[in-house]
C-alpha cells in the first residue's frame, strides 16, 4: 500500500497509529496542528488547520496516500464552547474525508459509543435493550456526541461519492497501557451511591483501536474489507469495574430493559460486527493492561 496519512498524529490515539504502521514500515504522514517534538523513522510529519479544506486538500493530494485515518478532534464537549466542539469536529471531518475520497484513499476514522447519546446527557437514560449494537438509534444531545453522527453520514456520503471504503469505528473511552485511567474509578466504584455511568463502563485499549483502525483499511490486501461506509463498535471485551454488567447497570441506574442479554462483566455493547465485517476482537484487558510497562511513542 502507498502512503498511510494519520490525522491527530501528536495526540495520544493519533501517535501511537504513527507509530504503529511507522514500526511496520509504512510510509506514513502525520497532520496535527503542531509539529511533535521528535522524529520517527518512516514517518514525516505536516503542521495544517484541518478545518481550512484548501490546506487540507492540499496536503492529501501531495501524500497521495493509500488509506487515511482521521483521528484529530476536540475529544469530548467538557473543555471548550459546544459550538466550538461541533464546528471543529464536522468541518475537519468534512475536509478530511473529503479529500481523502477524492484521492482514492481507504478511510478509517474515530466516531465514538457517544453517537447514542448517554455518555454526555444531562439526565442518564437506558436504551431499549441490551447489548447495545449499531442499529440502536443514535439520539445524542451534547456537541460531541452529533459531531460524530454527522461524522458518520459525512463518511457515508464520501463512500457513496468516490466509491471508497469508509470505517466508522465507535470506539469507547481509550485508555494507554500501563497508564489506564481505570484503577481509581474501579476502585472508587459503589453502587449505592455511583453516578449513572453514560458509556456502562465501558473502554478499549489503545492497542486494540490501532487494530481494529489496521483491520478497517488493511494495508497488506488488495482490495478493502469494507465496501462503502460501515460503522462499527469497538469496545473492550468487558467493564473495567469487575463487577456483572447488567446487575451494576441495574443498580446505579435504578432500572434494566426487558430485553437484556448480558453475562457477566461483558461489554454493554456488541462486538459482534466488528468480528464478521473486520476480524477484530478485542485482545487486551485493565486486568493484565494496568500494569504493565510497553513504550509508547517516543516523538511526540
Amino acid at each position: 500500500m502507498a502512503t498511510i496519512l494519520v490525522t491527530g498524529s501528536c495526540g495520544g490515539v493519533g501517535s501511537w497509529a504513527v507509530d504503529h504502521f511507522a514500526e511496520a514500515g509504512q510510509e506514513v504522514v502525520g497532520v496535527d496542528r503542531r509539529l511533535p517534538s521528535g522524529t520517527r523513522e518512516n514517518a514525516a510529519f505536516k503542521a495544517a488547520d484541518l478545518t481550512d479544506y484548501g490546506e487540507t486538500k492540499q496536503l492529501v493530494e501531495a501524500a497521495d496516500p493509500g488509506a487515511v485515518v482521521h483521528l484529530a478532534a476536540i475529544p469530548n464537549p467538557d473543555h471548550h464552547a459546544g459550538s466550538r466542539v461541533f464546528e471543529n469536529n464536522v468541518v475537519s471531518t468534512y475536509n478530511v474525508l473529503d479529500a481523502a475520497g477524492a484521492a482514492g484513499a481507504r478511510i478509517a476514522w474515530a466516531s465514538s459509543e457517544s453517537c447514542y447519546g448517554h455518555a454526555f446527557a444531562e439526565e442518564h437514560w437506558l436504551p431499549d435493550a441490551f447489548p447495545i449494537d449499531e442499529e440502536t438509534p443514535t439520539e445524542p444531545e451534547d456537541p460531541y456526541g452529533l459531531s460524530k453522527v454527522v461524522g458518520e453520514e459525512i463518511a457515508a456520503r464520501v463512500a457513496r461519492r468516490y466509491g471508497v471504503s469508509a470505517v466508522s469505528l465507535r470506539a469507547s473511552w481509550v485508555n494507554y497501557p500501563g497508564a489506564y485511567e481505570t484503577r481509581a474509578a474501579r476502585e472508587a466504584f459503589d453502587p449505592a451511591t455511583a453516578e449513572p455511568s453514560g458509556n456502562f463502563w465501558s473502554y478499549v485499549d489503545v492497542r486494540d483501536l490501532i487494530a481494529a483502525v489496521e483491520a478497517a483499511i488493511d494495508p497488506a490486501a488488495p482490495e478493502p474489507p469494507v465496501a462503502g461506509h460501515e460503522a462499527v463498535l469497538v469496545t473492550a471485551a468487558e467493564n473495567f469495574v469487575g463487577r456483572d454488567t447488567a446487575a451494576a447497570i441495574e443498580a446505579v441506574h435504578g432500572d434494566l430493559p426487558d430485553d437484556c442479554d448480558l453475562d457477566g462483566d461483558e461489554t454493554a455493547f456488541d462486538l459482534g460486527k466488528a468480528k464478521r465485517v473486520l476480524g477484530w476482537e478485542p485482545a487486551h484487558s485493565w486486568r493484565e493492561a494496568e500494569g504493565v510497562d510497553v513504550d509508547g511513542p517516543e516523538f511526540v
